[in-house]
């Protein structure tokens, strides 16, 4: 199945959110079968938002184009590309390595470093950061690299953006918690329906509720 077919996005051409979980399903059964790895890249502009509120949207635009055709150009066929959000690109790469994703994401970005682009008040520079994260080694679920690939992403922002970031192994805090008879039953009838752990299952909660309450937070960052 050709990913660039499936909701295709009206201003850069590339498939959208909605097409990347089966597109993940598919790379991951394979590697599977095949005993392959691969790699998920999450890339984000740093400062979108000074850019519009500088420059304006059709600005905007043309910095969001032109990190795509950058990207494009650095990984050819090697990669699947979705425009994940307004100015997030999400990239999968097919039984290739980490470390391989990682040296292809750090040419896009000091491309992306070194492109301008002109406009009435002078030529507009901007960058872009990223977190890579890889099967198996960082996680066996679009959840979890998902999840990997963002933290690092975070990471490479509050680090001072401009720079590519792997995923690593997370330190586990155990906390006090309380919750009801029903809550935990429910919750383990839950992580044994999908067979997954109920640790997972409440990771993905608190990651989820974080994401809904600070979703433009990093934009700004």
């Amino acid at each position: 199945m050709n990913a660039q077919k499936l909701y295709p996005d009206s201003l850069t051409g590339l498939p959208l959110r909605e097409a990347f979980s089966p597109q993940f399903e598919a790379v991951l059964e394979k590697a599977q079968a095949e005993n392959q790895s691969f790699a998920l890249g999450v890339m984000d502009l740093d400062v979108f938002i000074q850019v519009n509120e500088k420059y304006g949207h059709a600005i905007g635009d043309e910095v969001i184009i032109a990190l795509v055709k950058i990207a494009q150009q650095f990984t050819a066929d090697n990669a699947l590309i979705f425009r994940y959000g307004g100015d997030e690109l999400v990239l999968i790469f097919p039984d290739t390595p980490r470390e391989q994703a990682f040296l292809t994401m750090e040419r896009i970005r000091a491309q992306v470093e070194a492109h301008e682009i002109d406009a009435d008040g002078g030529p507009v520079k901007f960058t872009v950061s990223a977190g890579i994260a890889a099967y198996p080694i960082d996680g066996g679920s679009e959840t979890e690299l998902m999840r990997k690939a963002t933290q690092a992403l975070y990471r490479a922002k509050r680090g001072g953006a401009n720079q590519v970031l792997l995923a690593f192994d997370e330190k586990m805090v155990p906390k006090t918690t309380h919750y009801t008879e029903t809550q935990l039953e429910r919750l383990s009838a839950l992580a044994g329906e999908l067979e997954v752990t109920e640790a997972s299952l409440l990771r993905e909660a608190l990651d989820n509720l974080i994401t809904n309450y600070t979703l433009n937070k990093i934009e700004s960052e």
